[in-house]
């Protein structure tokens, strides 16, 4: 059914998607047989798709929606600069006024020894550059050897070929014969699926020093950096224990390797605070940034650069040969200094940190009684649950994935996002979103449980 006068039938947008539409992170050929959801509108925090079904976003777009859907002071401070300056570069001494302007607010809500902003278009892009920052500052330290990268499997730093390495994600390197020279990995730490039978801060500590042994194999004068997110997003909300940070710190800082922090998930209020490097106290050296940049309104990213990185590579390091055509778009720059101006205004992060992450908290920890979850966990406004056959031993189902991809579309069927990695399932709703609708999120969550658990049982798989 039509939901509006412009639009067609859905089976018309799914044909025409599935004739000329290829998505990322997907298996084509299944998406075309079974047909694309269609989203046609989005306000605060629910979408709708082509039926006139609403659903609430609890993965706030791809984890970058956190003002909320439908804000129309963001729509119109980018039409105004766009009939104003709809582009230019900033390539060749150029600057405008938007990226000046963006750039000062960024700063200023970024941790104070961090100003100055690289702009790029994703996190991707911000994660590549980067990989050619960190190296160019140990060339302007007389210390070019310095080349390695270490960092997380099952970590995600983005799909291009640097973010892709500097990521720890098997399917990826196994599909496109990556990582690229130059990139090595050590063990996540991932407590509840390789650590539980250690407690949790004994388990981080043990993690933490891999990374130690790392350096030592690779050789302190050959690396360069370690990277990781703090807390993994992609690969299934991966909440490190408390002790596992400060060691981390305290390796980089007395091994002489550049940290970098990936905030292009947990920054912008997404655990409670400005950035994630400040829930765990953490001081990064570089900072790439993305999705809640823009809130996902106009695509963007940057890296955040610390006082320490950026003083050498200015002094020494002459032109940085990297940049990107649309660094610092004037829309995307007028998008960003909306969606600051709303939080600040709106005081969001405070909101989230005092308000929506502990009502949200509570209700999803609930979750962990049911007979399915074997641990449910959170910080701030990012959840996991982890999917179990048997609650008693934790025993994993068979084939990995086939049983979340199940519990993922009941969600949906009910009226919530849920993400599915593997059999771990996650949330990562708005900033925005209000007491009413986590308590829906949680309901609707718990219904599709119970759905999944009924469907199981009668299929002899429990």
């Amino acid at each position: 059914m039509n939901i509006a006068p412009n639009l067609r039938p859905t089976a018309e947008y799914q044909a025409m998607d599935a004739a000329h539409h290829w998505h990322p992170f997907t298996d084509t050929k299944a998406l075309n047989a079974k047909g694309a959801r269609v989203i046609t509108g989005a306000e605060g925090s629910w979408l709708t798709d082509s039926e006139g079904h609403r659903i609430l976003d609890s993965m706030a777009g791809l984890w970058c929606v956190n003002i909320g859907h439908g804000r129309d002071r963001v729509v119109d401070a980018v039409a105004r600069q766009m009939r104003q300056l709809a582009y230019y570069n900033t390539f060749f001494q150029t600057t405008h006024p938007a990226a000046a302007e963006f750039a000062e607010a960024l700063t200023a809500v970024a941790p104070a020894h961090m100003n100055r902003v690289f702009f790029t278009n994703s996190g991707s892009e911000s994660n590549d550059t980067v990989f050619r920052l960190a190296r160019v500052y140990w060339d302007c330290m007389g210390k070019p050897n310095k080349k390695v990268f270490i960092g997380r499997k099952n970590g995600y730093h983005g799909s291009t070929v640097a973010a892709v390495s500097l990521g720890g994600m098997r399917a990826m390197h196994a599909q496109s014969g990556l990582p690229i020279e130059g990139v090595t990995h050590i063990n996540q730490p991932y407590w509840f699926g390789e650590g539980r039978y250690t407690d949790p801060e004994t388990f981080g500590r043990e993690r933490a020093a891999e990374l130690e042994a790392a350096i030592d194999m690779v050789g302190e004068e050959n690396v360069c950096a370690f990277i990781a997110e703090p807390i993994q997003g992609a690969g299934g909300v991966i909440i490190p224990p408390e002790s596992y940070w400060p060691e981390i710190s305290r390796i980089c800082r007395e091994r002489e390797i550049l940290l970098v922090a990936d905030e292009v998930i947990c920054g912008f209020g997404r655990t409670g605070n400005w950035w994630g490097s400040e829930t765990f106290g953490i001081t990064p050296d570089l900072m790439p940034i993305a999705k809640g940049m823009t809130s996902g309104y106009v695509p963007m990213g940057g890296v955040l650069i610390s006082d320490r990185v950026a003083g050498p590579v200015m002094e020494k390091g002459g032109e940085f040969v990297h940049g990107y055509t649309y660094s610092g778009h004037p829309a995307a720059c007028a998008a960003g200094l909306e969606v600051l101006a709303i939080m600040q205004e709106e005081k969001l992060v405070e909101r989230a940190r005092d308000v929506a992450a502990p009502a949200l908290e509570k209700k999803w920890l609930s979750l962990g009684d049911h007979p399915l979850v074997g641990e449910a966990r959170i910080k701030g406004l990012v959840g996991a649950l982890e999917i179990v056959r048997n609650k008693e031993t934790l025993e994993r189902f068979e084939k990995p994935g086939t049983v979340g991809s199940r519990l993922r579309d009941l969600s949906i069927e009910g009226g919530a996002i849920m993400r599915a990695v593997g059999d771990t399932m996650i949330i990562s709703p708005p900033l925005t979103i209000s007491g009413e609708e986590i308590d829906f999120l949680v309901d609707t969550a718990r219904a599709a449980l119970d759905r999944l658990a009924d469907e199981l049982t009668r299929e002899g798989a429990l």
